[in-house]
């Protein structure tokens, strides 16, 4: 699969012209539009993102300015029919790991019946016997996923990972659409575009579905909060523009109390009753009582609320082990043990180097291969074969035979590409995506437009913002027939989609 040419989203197999037939209004518009001027609206874009602050830090980086993440003007486009495929995905996906996140905690079904190995649950540092037992408010442990897919070819679409702890990004999806309708608004006339700024309602109305039952938030509702650990965390805007967009209190540990294993948040008026916390805590800082001893970013006596009932987290604690790459490379048999049908969006090929067979096959192959950690994220811990350096090859062997257990290995895909505004001109660039898929008593929903992540870098597949990778707008393209139009509003700016250019 790797050794073929990349897919390009817009020009097809071949990468040139002309685009695929459905996007040959988008070709034009790509033709029409000097360089200059999609560097200006770029530069326009960046410079709002800047002045409203949507930056993020990397840990551990010696140059401790906050960036933004690059954004590129040409949007990514998902047509109408490939969406409808994708959201079947993943829909039994993320119902899949429910399932999984409810078993392993409860019954262990799954791991009576031989699906998995025991150990790879039990001994698996993401798992945690803290809370076996404990069933969240509607049984329902991930509220909020962010599934992360690659493309190699027109019908090929591939899993990479699975995000099910505090999956990132969405703000970034929404600015991106925003800048994109101030921006560019001929291409809004010219495309029916789903709208993803009812994102914050749907999350909203998914809190509010979970509320465990008997809460105190009288005729407006429960009461629901964001938990962040504060301002010098890489995702605190996100944190700040999520409780600003659902109209919420945005918490710190310090403005919330336990109390006879009921949540408190301490108000000027006096203490009210919190029913849903959106955490964007890890688990080990969740609740020093249980977690880490010597964490001041949680909540003490939280867990214990939690497992009274009398609160609901989101997403669930203990998730991370549905994140756990290892387990991933299980997916297929979960989605069928939970689901009774094959899975709708396969995985990639994935070799489990605490195999002896596969860590011999890997260590055959390592110039070939993409290895990457079992609990790894943002492109951290990772080799790339066909890129990486003699020395780095022989240091990841070197890891792989001392802990073969802590490491998975894939192809090289050829990932798609969509063209992108380098300082040479438009050039195709690799992307993944993102959507978020929200899930409450109500049901489970596919937002239909996402975070898609582009590596800026030419011939790079790394396109994680830690290591220079940059975003573009996701246009999810409506079904209902041409000549009908929808209104979009963004930022208090309305455009009219649909209806001829």
């Amino acid at each position: 699969m790797g050794k073929r040419p990349a897919f390009d989203e817009i020009m097809g197999m071949s990468g040139e012209a002309p685009p695929r037939p459905a996007l040959a209004a988008l070709g034009r518009w790509l033709d029409q539009t000097p360089d200059d001027e999609l560097r200006r609206r770029q530069e326009a874009a960046e410079t709002t993102f800047r002045q409203l602050g949507i930056t993020f830090a990397v840990y551990g980086d010696s140059d401790t300015r906050e960036r933004i993440i690059p954004f590129d003007i040409v949007p990514r486009v998902f047509l109408a029919d490939e969406w409808a495929r994708l959201s079947e995905g993943l829909v039994q996906r993320v119902e899949a790991i429910n399932a999984f996140l409810d078993d392993i905690y409860g019954e262990r079904r799954i791991l009576a019946e031989g699906v998995l190995p025991p150990d790879l649950i039990l001994g698996n540092p993401q798992f945690r016997p803290e809370i076996a037992g404990m069933r969240p408010p509607h049984g329902i442990w991930a509220h909020i996923c962010g599934i992360d897919l690659v493309r190699t070819g027109p019908d090929e679409f591939f899993v990479l990972e699975d995000n099910a702890r505090t999956p990132s990004g969405v703000s970034y999806m929404l600015e991106n659409r925003e800048a994109m309708v101030r921006l560019c608004p001929e291409l809004f006339r010219e495309y029916r575009v789903e709208p993803v700024d009812s994102y914050p309602d749907r999350l909203l109305a998914t809190m509010k579905s979970v509320a465990p039952p008997g809460g105190r938030g009288g005729s407006a509702g429960p009461v629901c909060v964001v938990l962040t650990p504060g301002h010098y965390n890489s995702a605190y805007y996100e944190h700040s523009f999520l409780a600003d967009s659902m109209g919420i209190e945005l918490v710190e540990a310090a403005d919330l109390v336990v109390d006879d294993d009921y949540v408190w948040m301490r108000t000027i008026a006096g203490r009210v009753r919190v029913d849903v916390i959106y955490r964007r805590v890890d688990d080990d800082y969740l609740d020093p009582l249980v977690f880490r001893a010597d964490s001041m970013l949680g909540v003490p006596g939280l867990i214990a609320a939690y497992a009274a009932g009398n609160v609901a987290i989101i997403n669930a604690p203990g998730n991370g082990i549905a994140d756990d790459k290892a387990i991933y490379s299980y997916m297929p048999e979960i989605v069928r043990f939970y689901s009774g049908g094959e899975a709708k969006l396969p995985n990639v090929e994935t070799w489990r180097c605490r195999e002896p067979q596969a860590l011999r096959y890997v260590l055959d192959h390592l110039d070939e291969l993409v290895v990457k950690l079992v609990d790894g994220s943002g492109g951290y811990g990772m080799l790339v074969g066909p890129t990486a350096s003699r020395a780095e090859i022989d240091a990841f062997r070197a890891a792989l035979i001392a802990e073969p257990h802590r490491y998975i290995a894939q192809p090289t895909l050829a990932l798609s590409t969509v063209p992108t505004l380098a300082d040479s001109g438009l050039s195709p660039r690799h992307v993944d995506f993102r959507p978020f898929v929200l899930t409450g008593s109500n049901g489970v929903q596919v937002v239909p437009g996402g975070l898609t992540r582009v590596a800026l870098k030419q011939g790079s597949l790394v396109v994680n913002s830690s290591q220079g990778g940059g975003t573009k707008d996701s246009f999810v393209l409506m079904a209902e027939p041409a000549g009908q139009s929808q209104t979009q509003t963004m930022g208090g700016m309305t455009q009219r989609q649909g209806g001829g250019a």
